[in-house]
């Protein structure tokens, strides 16, 4: 008798309405350019890629046209916002629906995947409580879990290239973990691995399980 393994749902992180105008611009070129002559896109897309690309475009304009504060241009800026969220909330689900269960193609949509945890508030990985994007494009926000005797942590980062295999890897230390530490400088549209560890007088942890996000 044979059986057949179940395969794990992957589900994408979509909290593109809680997120700036400008970051769901920068999100949306970032997922539009993951699309773009992917051989994973196969079946019919929910939306059209030309529909995302001038509609980030209007946000993009009405972004430029509520500088001056204007009640009226807030009020368009915030609508259009809407309008894009919900169209990366379709690719979003298409993604979920057409990756197979397998994280690499998932990935290559352009979406970060959530944890797989049922716990909200369990961290992402040993050493890696949360992590979320920052206020500027290219920017993560890390929170680490505290660590007894710990002298200092240190995170590491790495482009994935093909086959999910990272690239060159990029080190800093931080002194404290009561406030995020920032990683800056990450190209947005880029899935990169992080990982942690903490340094004590007699040496250092492990470094953490890998946590992927895409950069936006």
């Amino acid at each position: 008798m044979s059986t057949t393994t179940k395969q794990k749902r992957i589900k994408a992180i979509t909290n593109f309405r809680r997120m700036g105008p400008e970051i769901v611009v920068s999100t949306s070129e970032a997922i539009q350019a993951h699309f773009d002559k992917n051989p994973n896109a196969s079946a019919p897309l929910p939306v059209d890629m030309a529909t995302v690309k001038s509609s980030t475009d209007l946000l993009l304009a009405k972004i430029a046209a509520a500088k001056d504060g204007g009640k009226t241009a807030i009020a368009a800026k915030n609508h259009q916002k809407e309008v894009v969220a919900g169209l990366l909330e379709q690719l979003a689900h298409y993604a979920e629906a057409n990756c197979n269960g397998e994280m690499p193609t998932f990935l290559s949509f352009g979406f970060s995947p959530k944890s797989s945890s049922k716990k909200k508030t369990a961290p992402v990985s040993g050493s890696i409580r949360k992590i979320e994007p920052g206020e500027k494009s290219g920017e993560f926000k890390m929170t680490l879990m505290p660590v007894p005797d710990a002298g200092s942590y240190e995170v590491q980062w790495a482009p994935l290239g093909a086959g999910g295999v990272p690239g060159s890897w990029t080190n800093k230390a931080f002194t404290t973990v009561k406030a995020p530490v920032v990683i800056t400088g990450l190209n947005p549209g880029t899935s990169y691995v992080f990982q942690a560890r903490a340094v004590t007088k007699t040496g250092h942890s492990d470094w953490s399980e890998s946590v992927t996000r895409i950069a936006v």
